[in-house]
């Protein structure tokens, strides 16, 4: 099966950076845990230490954009977002492992975040009375109509939301003045409960940068668009969520009004009717960027057949994946009415700290092969983005150990099953740099030492042409060697080069040494020349 990187020319890109990418972002990590759990971890570890809970994980989130933003500044970047990213550079067996459980947790997300909603409108009493479940489908059905119309008029409804989200932050801000109290510096853990802890709890807040980079392929500039609008809204948002610890810091001498009250903003905003408009905004500010994120990352899946072409139809509309839109909707609705968040959830968090993490390896692993054709504007050095992909997965184990091994088992179990696809892709990736990198470093080596006939091993050419005529003289070889030396079966092709060049009799010859080769678990290389004369060449050799 061929995967080609344009099986279906991408729409022309309509957003910038701001609609595209900073706001999306913006919307999504300014979510529940900022107005409902961030005074939790506040009063938990106190001032000083919920400020290093917030830098440290800002700083795992600035290393993953610093390598999100190399990558997509080397290439000329299409619709998918991470995956595409890291399958143009890692390979379609990887990009697939890592994509198909990035798009089951964004569309699952969808449902998560909804159900927050509907828990947070119990605040209202006239929606006590309805099942929840109800109130989920259609706001459900909702978002998949609006993200069906198209993303000009989800990203229109974007900024509403955000509008709301300011003004909630603004009216907790302008709340408290005159009322200091405290300040709570020191941690006051109750039992159960340390710094990782509080950690764990508070890092969710800061994943939401994957889905301004989905809109990847509805952008008009994404190598300039994805590092700007990344960056910009990481350093944002982490401002405010330091502000907003201090500001919480400030106003407590109890550490308990914050740990058992989960709307201790409302205690201290000046409007406190728009903390609870808040809270709605953010539900549904990461669930429409989660349904807007979803169905572009299959269908970037789709169009390279990891997953059936036809989910990437876009039925009649030239921009929308409206396919891969009904597909999430219909995920979503199955998870409100079937599934178990709970148990769901933290193997979630797992699959975009996993996607974050192999964003991080493939802009460290690109950078210290130094491949030819990665050649970023946004130049950051192997060692940070290194760095950013340990932060990951320390984090990850930090958080819950269980859902990691289940995440990685599971990515682990889609790329063997892609591995034993037949893929072909049309561009190459950074696996042949690295097994390149580490060949030449071990040639080199070779070259410094000291040979002597107890080291020595065998490096035989065997002009076998097409292996299966001449099966004495490849067993031959393959005793000699003992699969411990080197062995090259050579074919010459004797004929008018560019005629036989031009007929790929080259390349059809090579393959069918490679096949014979696997078929028979040999361990030897394969070698094709086209010439004109035979005994011409065999002089020149």
């Amino acid at each position: 099966m061929t995967s080609q990187s344009n099986v279906a020319a991408p729409p022309a890109g309509r957003f910038g950076t701001f609609a595209g990418v900073f706001t999306p972002n913006v919307l999504t990590i300014l979510g529940i845990i900022l107005f409902l759990r961030l005074g939790w971890v506040v009063g938990q570890a106190g001032m000083w230490q919920a400020l290093l809970i917030v830098f440290l994980a800002n700083m795992i989130s600035l290393l993953t954009g610093l390598s999100l933003s190399a990558v997509a500044t080397s290439m000329n970047v299409k619709a998918g977002g991470n995956y595409y990213l890291i399958s143009r550079s890692l390979g379609l067996e990887i990009g697939g492992a890592i994509g198909i459980p990035l798009y089951l947790s964004q569309a699952i997300s969808v449902a998560f975040y909804i159900i927050g909603f509907t828990e947070a409108l119990q605040a209202v009493p006239f929606f006590t009375q309805i099942d929840p479940r109800l109130v989920s489908t259609a706001v459900v059905l909702l978002f998949i109509v609006i993200a069906y119309v198209g993303a000009d008029f989800a990203l229109k409804i974007q900024f509403v939301i955000l509008a709301i989200l300011v003004s909630a932050i603004a009216s907790f801000f302008l709340g408290g003045w005159g009322e200091f109290a405290g300040p709570h510096l020191a941690p006051a853990y109750t039992e159960g409960v340390t710094f990782w802890v509080a950690f764990a709890v508070f890092f969710p807040a800061v994943t939401g940068i994957e889905v301004g980079t989905s809109m990847s392929g509805d952008l008009k500039d994404p190598s300039r668009s994805i590092p700007r609008g990344t960056i910009a809204s990481i350093l944002v948002t982490a401002v405010i969520y330091m502000l907003v610890v201090v500001w919480f810091a400030v106003h407590t001498a109890d550490p308990m009004e914050l740990i058992e009250d989960t709307l201790a903003m409302q205690r201290i905003a000046l409007w406190p009717v728009l903390i609870l408009a808040g809270v709605w905004a953010a539900t549904l500010s990461s669930a429409l960027g989660s349904i807007l994120a979803a169905p572009r990352t299959l269908q970037a899946i789709a169009l390279d057949r990891v997953l059936p072409h036809w989910m990437a139809g876009q039925m009649g509309s030239a921009t929308e994946p409206r396919v891969a839109i009904l597909l999430t909707g219909a995920i979503a609705l199955a998870v409100i009415w079937l599934g178990d968040l709970n148990a769901v959830a933290p193997i979630i968090s797992m699959f975009f700290l996993n996607t974050y993490g192999m964003v991080n390896l493939t802009a460290g692993i690109e950078k210290f092969v130094s491949n030819p054709s990665y050649r970023p504007r946004f130049r950051v050095p192997w060692y940070i983005s290194l760095l950013g992909a340990l932060g990951c997965y320390s984090v990850m184990f930090l958080i819950n150990p269980l859902a990691t091994v289940v995440a990685i088992v599971i990515s682990y179990g889609v790329y063997f099953f892609l591995e034993r696809r037949t893929m072909e892709r049309t561009w190459g990736d950074v696996r042949s740099g690295l097994w390149f990198t580490i060949a030449r470093y071990a040639l080199l080596q070779l070259e410094q030492q000291r040979w002597s006939p107890k080291n020595w091993r065998p490096n035989i050419m065997v002009f076998t042409g097409q292996p299966h005529n001449r099966q004495q003289l490849v067993e031959v070889a393959n005793w000699l060697s003992l699969g411990k030396g080197i062995v090259t079966f050579f074919q010459f092709i004797v004929g008018d080069v560019e005629f036989l060049a031009g007929h790929g009799m080259r390349q059809m010859a090579y393959k069918h040494i490679r096949s014979y080769i696997q078929e028979n678990n040999m361990m030897a290389f394969a070698e094709v020349e086209i010439v004109p004369d035979f005994m011409e060449e065999i002089g020149r050799a």
